[in-house]
Order: C-alpha cells, then structure tokens, then sequence
C-alpha cells in the first residue's frame, strides 16, 4: 500500500520488541510509528533503530511519566513525532477533559522542554518528520495527489 505501519501497544514491551524484532528481520526497515508512545527506554532505542518514528501523546506531561520523560530526552528529533490521541490522554492542565487537537500545543511544550529547544523549532521538526513519513500527505500537500 505503500503506507507506513503504525504500531498500537501498550503495557506489552516483551511482545512488541518480539513482534517487530520478527518483522524487521522477515522484511524490514520499513517506515512506521509507534503511536501515542508509553513504553520502555528499550523499545525506543530498538524502534528507532529499526527506522521508526516515536510519537509522543499528552502522557508526557503526567505526574507519573518520569520513565517516558526521561526516554523523550533521547529520542533523536529526526525520529520524533507529537499527537493528540484524541478524544483521550488530554495533557496537564486539561488532564479529564475531553483531548483535542489544539491541546498538541502544550504536549509540544514539554517536549520541547525536555529536548531543550523552543516550541517553534520542534513544531518545524515534527512536522519535517510527518511529511517524510506519510509521504502521500506529502504529496497531497504538493497538489501531486
């Protein structure tokens, strides 16, 4: 199809590094993301050194994200996506409330944060690494599709 693979995991670091450690060698590199990323400092590295991009949702900003926050800080940028994962996981301050993509902008913040660069410099990183994935949205873009 020509569309990057999206992986959906949670709380299964063992079966998801099992999993695309098997694809990866059947078939690989091939362009994908891990979706609104929660995991392991572990399965960050291996993704990212398989070609796959880390996204990163409103989890980021809770209290009790240490372990994700101190994995965001080693994600290279050119591997690195924000999402809103609406209508779920809306960021602190919103946390409760009903996730919408206008909250994006305070994920981007701690992540930005954390990465040490202004909000500005990440959203033009991300949104680099989003055209270069989805390169269909790419074209669309570019009127060619």
């Amino acid at each position: 199809t020509g569309l990057p693979l999206i992986v959906h995991t949670r709380d299964a670091d063992d079966d998801t590094l099992r999993v695309m450690d098997e694809e990866y060698r059947a078939g690989g590199p091939f362009p994908g993301l891990i979706h609104c990323f929660s995991a392991g400092r572990e399965v960050a590295e291996k993704a990212v050194a398989m070609g796959l991009y880390i996204s990163i949702s409103g989890i980021v900003t809770f209290k009790t994200a240490d372990d994700l926050r101190d994995t965001v800080k080693d994600v290279p940028l050119d591997r690195l996506l924000v999402e809103t994962d609406s209508p779920f996981l809306a960021p602190v301050p919103k946390r409760g409330k009903r996730n919408e993509p206008a909250f994006t902008a305070l994920t981007a913040a701690k992540v930005a944060e954390l990465k040490g660069i202004s909000p500005d410099d990440l959203a033009l990183r991300t949104t680099d690494n989003f055209f270069t994935l989805f390169t269909k949205a790419a074209a669309a873009v570019r009127g060619e599709g």
